[in-house]
């Protein structure tokens, strides 16, 4: 199974990025199943109907939340009806919406998506490994499902790092999500999962995190609040990454990085369609 996660869509930017570079990633790759994380996508804080709705008409089959995923207050009633987007399940009990979800192929295989929240400079959640454990126990990787994609959405690299290692051999990947800016160390863990502390943003990188540098850089360097943080709105960059899986072992074969678009330096390896 080919999985192509895209990193935290952020505003109207990284909206467009998605419609603009969308199509023609997806006749280059030809990818199973395409998951993007969207807590930043309305305006920078959260996610509205309207815009999943975009989302899943362009082509992205899962959208993950994160921090940010119910600032949007429509979102805590619409979660409930709509299965493909996806929460920390390490929220606590009573949060509405699921933590993971199934997710069908074409060719029938089902890729199981599921997304935590760190607690390390986070917020008062619940124990993500524990979480995992938990909710991962009645699946199968090669067995009852084809592939299972976590994407670990925190702010300290040592704790997505303990994840990765945690759940290698047991998943295909552990994306990390949240900081905004990719990191280099994607690679296969020694158990066979895809690894990388950072897949990075969606969004304008003439920015600080993909907000505008005006209202960001007031903010440290004054101890006045200051006018509300707006996306940046300059032509955005794509972050992603592509994920390959036995469909023996469910395991990992490739992880490669994803990026178009914007001020970025591209990367868009050449890769003969999944097996």
């Amino acid at each position: 199974m080919r999985i192509l996660f895209i990193g935290d869509i952020v505003g109207r930017s990284g909206r467009a990025a998605i419609l603009h570079h969308l199509p023609e990633l997806r006749r280059r790759y030809a990818p199973d199943r395409i998951v993007a994380n969207a807590e930043n996508a309305a305006a920078g804080f959260g996610l509205t109907r309207k815009i999943a709705d975009q989302l899943f008409e362009a082509g992205v089959d899962i959208l993950t939340l994160g921090n940010h995923g119910f600032d949007q207050r429509e979102m805590v009633a619409h979660i409930e009806h709509e299965q493909r987007i996806v929460r920390p399940l390490n929220m606590a009990p009573g949060t509405p919406g699921r933590g993971l979800q199934l997710v069908r192929d074409p060719r029938g295989r089902d890729l199981l998506v599921c997304q935590v929240m760190g607690r390390l400079f986070m917020g008062l959640f619940d124990d993500p490994f524990r979480a995992l454990e938990q909710a991962l126990a009645p699946y199968a990787l090669g067995g009852s499902v084809a592939a299972i994609l976590v994407d670990v959405h925190a702010e300290a690299t040592s704790e997505k790092m303990a994840l990765g290692h945690f759940l290698d051999g047991r998943v295909s990947a552990v994306l990390g999500t949240h900081t905004h800016v990719p990191t280099a160390d994607h690679r296969i863990l020694p158990g066979g999962t895809a690894y990388v502390s950072d897949v990075g943003m969606t969004g304008d990188y003439d920015s600080v995190i993909g907000m505008e540098k005006e209202g960001s850089l007031y903010r440290w360097r004054s101890d006045v609040p200051g006018p509300r943080l707006e996306p940046a709105r300059g032509p955005a960059t794509l972050c992603g990454v592509l994920v390959d899986t036995d469909d023996t072992t469910g395991l990992a074969r490739r992880i490669l990085p994803i990026r178009t678009g914007g001020c970025l330096d591209p990367s868009l390896p050449d890769l003969p369609p999944p097996g």
